[in-house]
């Protein structure tokens, strides 16, 4: 076994289980020292929001342990990215550095530069997919486009070689001696407002959990999954949406232990939309912040005083509109909405009170801890029927009609609302002003 050693650097991947980097690092022989860099000013204007730092903090005190359990340890560094692995690479003599890729436009070109600079210094550098079950340039059409719509992406997927087993995790290598560590709490990952403690009531993270629910919605869920999802009152959705965005799961992981599973073809679909929506801000960086469909960059938002205050109102989850009210109080008690709601309260959003998207879509980066940059982006642009596949603009969803039909016995809403306010605009008066303004951008 080989003395020489290597920077395996953490980011969306916080698992041992099907990590391409830890895998091929280990079968290349060095021995193993595993790093996190907290960096959030590089990847501004999307830094991590407050539900997912407290996520965070919950994931590496996680990881540290099951490192720890191997006679190995997550060394906490904060700093920018590049000058921290130089740094750590002098202290440790280093001779490599991998890592699993991101996919955000500005991790991108950061990583991109890291790279080129490591390799000027001679360092091994190697990036790996621990995110993805495909590379989103490896898929094209037949004319060599990127697809634009689901049912196209989902046919040619379900076309591709799914060969690749997840990787297992081996026993790490570890040096004599490895270098100092910030303090997890020196990181400042909790905020100073008490929004953590929902979550931590709520959630348990880490990798292990996350293969438990995994377990737990195989054995059972499953078979009820096409029925219930919809169904916010009932816990009939796998809930791994913030163990996939924080890595303690891969999508391969998921995909293998459910592709002979009875009745799983509906929730592996709901894996690809993920891909899918990965696939559309790598090909399409701009749609972060600006509407894929160029047209509705000229749509008529309420940008009057009235709106800024209804904003706020909806925030809170204080419409008056019960099942939006019960979605926004859930998302800030428990930093999670059921995905049916998360539909109801952005159509509400852009639709009824006319607000852009991106404010929305905002308040769900901060306030989710499934805030993943490619999922929140897709999912507001499908609400607002201005990104690809899109729900069409003039589908405006009845928050009382949507509550009636999901959520029968008012078992949800009552779960998170106990007081009747008055709705703050008329459902039939803001449908008909966001039709107009469609028509008036048709035109």
């Amino acid at each position: 076994m080989t003395s020489t050693k290597a920077l395996v650097w953490f980011r969306s991947d916080l698992r041992l289980n099907d990590n391409p980097a830890l895998y091929h690092a280990i079968q290349k022989g060095y021995q193993i020292i595993p790093i996190f860099i907290w960096a959030p000013d590089e990847e501004t204007p999307w830094a991590p929001g407050a539900a997912s730092r407290v996520w965070l903090h919950q994931s590496l005190a996680c990881l540290h342990q099951t490192l720890k359990d191997q006679g190995s340890q997550l060394i906490l560094r904060h700093g920018p990215s590049l000058e921290t692995l130089k740094k750590l690479i002098h202290e440790t003599k280093a001779h490599a550095v991998f890592w699993n890729r991101r996919y955000e436009p500005a991790v991108i070109a950061r990583d991109q530069e890291i790279k080129k600079s490591l390799k000027e210094d001679r360092i091994d550098t190697e990036s790996f997919n621990g995110s993805l079950l495909f590379e989103p340039w490896e898929i094209k059409n037949k004319q060599g486009q990127p697809y634009q719509v689901f049912t196209a992406y989902w046919n040619f997927i379900q076309s591709l070689d799914f060969s690749r087993s997840p990787y297992p995790a081996p026993p790490l290598s570890s040096p004599t001696q490895f270098p100092k560590s910030e303090s997890l709490e020196s990181l400042n990952l909790i905020p100073k407002i008490s929004l953590d403690r929902g979550i931590r009531h709520t959630w348990s993270p880490g990798e292990k959990q996350a293969r438990l629910l995994l377990q737990k919605f195989k054995n059972a869920k499953i078979h009820d999954y096409t029925e219930m999802r919809d169904r916010p009152a009932i816990e009939g959705t796998s809930r791994l949406s913030p163990y996939l965005h924080f890595g303690e799961i891969s999508p391969r992981h998921i995909w293998e232990e459910l592709k002979h599973q009875k009745h799983s073809l509906p929730y592996l679909r709901q894996i690809v939309w993920r891909e899918f929506s990965y696939y559309l801000l790598y090909q399409y960086p701009h749609t972060s912040t600006e509407p894929l469909r160029a047209e509705f960059k000229n749509f008529a938002w309420d940008t009057s005083s009235e709106a800024s205050a209804r904003f706020k109102k909806w925030q809170r989850g204080e419409t008056g509109f019960a099942i939006v009210d019960a979605g926004m109080r859930e998302l800030w008690e428990t930093g999670w909405m059921h995905n049916r709601v998360r539909m109801i309260a952005a159509s509400f959003l852009v639709k009824d009170l006319m607000i852009p998207w991106q404010h929305g879509a905002q308040w769900f980066w901060d306030t989710l801890v499934d805030a993943d940059l490619a999922n929140n982006t897709m999912g507001w642009q499908w609400v607002a029927g201005c990104g690809a596949d899109a729900s069409p603009f003039f589908r405006i969803f009845n928050p009382a009609l949507q509550a009636k039909k999901f959520d029968p016995q008012n078992t949800y809403i009552q779960q998170w609302t106990h007081e009747n306010t008055h709705p703050i605009v008329d459902h039939e008066i803001q449908r008909q002003k966001a039709l107009s303004a469609y028509k008036q951008l048709k035109n």
